[in-house]
Order: structure tokens, then sequence, then C-alpha cells
């Protein structure tokens, strides 16, 4: 048996999108603005957008084909170079 683990960090997902619905409404402007507003509060991501669900599948197919046999007890972490902040 394999164990790895898969740290995602901001995935695009319905509920994001909400989030940031959300944030334009309590803070005008676009949705573009709503974003920068969630990149700035993660430090920001140096790919300049969050993941989309199909590449953290990719990675997450990927480990558990047998062309990962050799990888065992490893964290991939699919977040697209977040800054972490204090």
């Amino acid at each position: 048996m394999r164990v790895n683990v898969v740290s995602p960090g901001w995935i695009i997902t319905e509920a994001s999108e909400e989030l940031l619905k959300r944030l334009q409404a309590a803070n005008g402007g676009t949705i573009e603005d709503a974003r920068q507003v969630v990149l700035d509060g993660l430090g920001g991501i140096p790919i300049g957008r969050p993941a989309d669900p199909h590449e953290v599948a990719d990675l997450i197919a990927y480990l558990a084909s047998d062309h990962a046999a050799a990888i065992h007890g490893a964290e991939f972490v699919i977040d697209g170079g977040t800054v972490p902040t204090l």
C-alpha cells in the first residue's frame, strides 16, 4: 500500500466563485477586484490564479497510477506557489 498526501491551496470551485460574488457585493468593484482581495489575503500566488479542480485531479490520478509506484510517504502541495503569510 502507498500513502501520499495531496495538499491543495485555493481551488476555483463553485463555492469559491460564490465567495468572490459575496466579496464583490460587500466591497463593490468587479469580480476581478474580489479575486485580488483573496490573492492578497493568501499572500499572493505566483501563477496569478487559483488552481482548477482538474489540475488537482490530474495529480491524484498520477499518484494512483503505476507510473508513481515508487512514490510513497510524500506530500504534494498544489497551490500555484502560494506565498505563506503570517
